[in-house]
């Protein structure tokens, strides 16, 4: 099986950045695309940044500017470089992926438990 564990969560001030982690693990054969979602209380989820296995980026409007995605295909890991924080990115984060488990596999989504992210004085 394929696991997505994401660390780098934290309370952190108005102003401030973080480093988000996801790390997939398990019977992998190939990532495609890998996805951060994020949620805030009483709200739907929401898709925050993609970026393909060569690196194409697309990162949400209300983030933009302010959040970096990037990954090490050799490590199977997504980052999300959150930086300018506010208080309305307070959320938990989501890393998702589309994985091929094996050759023959058929490709596969899967999500990590969420790390949470508090922006407060």
């Amino acid at each position: 099986q394929v696991q997505l564990v994401e660390s780098g969560g934290g309370l952190v001030q108005p102003g401030g950045s973080l480093r988000l982690s996801c790390a997939a693990s398990g019977n992998i054969f190939r990532i495609n695309i890998m996805r951060w979602y994020r949620q805030a209380p009483g709200k739907q989820r929401e898709l925050v940044a993609t970026i393909t296995p060569g690196g194409n980026t697309n990162i949400a409007d209300s983030v933009k500017g302010r959040f970096t995605i990037s990954r090490d295909n050799a490590k199977n890991t997504v980052y999300l470089q959150v930086s300018s924080l506010k208080p309305e990115d307070t959320a938990v984060y989501y890393c998702n992926a589309d994985i091929i488990g094996d050759p023959r596999g058929r490709l596969t989504n899967y999500w990590g438990q969420g790390t949470q992210v508090t922006v407060s004085s």
